[in-house]
């Protein structure tokens, strides 16, 4: 005990560093490995996200308790939450906040019966467009473009989703990456009390099919 008590008076400075960078950590801003492609082409399989946590609320430390709300996510945010229904940590994108009405039909847009604008781009380096080629297209509701990824192999099944109304209370949530992604489709609408913070930008890249070396254009790229 008296080893314990010595150890923890000699080492009083560097635990107090480790506990406050915890808690910063918890409460103001993080960083989290993705390790699946279901937000690709916009996040990587690899990447480290840089998530503010202080985006929408103040909580308590190291617990999901709102001691401050600063905001609630819009349409277009990238988001993190904790979920129950998934039973593990997400990335995902906002795209029905509270009272929408949204729809998918053949994997298109509906938001409050409007369409989606699409335009075609291309976009290279996405390792699972070997195995399953894609399509991609700049995704524009009226908040945020941003590119969504379609299987080719997917095309002339069913894709359609809905319509349904987003309850209060709980965002519709759908990854960019359209066929491969366990989101609002499969888990139905996630509670906003599970979103955490907001994915703001890469950190650092790593590629995992690349023997985990460093994807040097993906560093500091902001998350759109």
């Amino acid at each position: 005990m008296q080893r314990l008590s010595r150890l923890l008076s000699n080492n009083k400075g560097f635990l107090t560093f480790l506990l406050c960078m915890f808690m910063f950590r918890s409460a103001v801003a993080d960083w989290n490995v993705v390790p699946t492609g279901s937000m690709q082409p916009t996040i990587e399989i690899g990447d480290r996200i840089v998530v503010d946590k202080a985006a929408y609320d103040l909580r308590l430390p190291f617990t999901h308790v709102s001691l401050v709300h600063r905001a609630d996510p819009q349409r277009g945010d990238i988001v993190v939450l904790d979920s129950t229904a998934a039973g593990e940590r997400l990335v995902k994108r906002v795209i029905g906040v509270p009272g929408d009405q949204v729809a998918l039909v053949q994997n298109h847009l509906y938001v409050n019966g409007k369409a989606a604008d699409y335009r075609y781009t291309q976009v290279s380096g996405i390792r699972d467009d070997r195995e399953d080629p894609a399509l991609y297209a700049v995704e524009d509701s009226g908040s945020r473009p941003h590119t969504v990824r379609w299987s080719i192999a997917a095309q002339g099944h069913t894709r359609d989703f809905g319509p349904v109304t987003v309850p209060t209370g709980h965002y519709l949530l759908l990854g960019d990456n359209r066929d491969n992604s366990a989101d609002s489709r499969y888990f139905g609408f996630f509670p906003r009390n599970e979103i955490t913070g907001r994915a703001t930008r890469v950190a650092l890249s790593l590629d995992p099919g690349n023997h985990y070396l460093p994807r040097g254009d993906r560093w500091g790229a902001a998350l759109r």
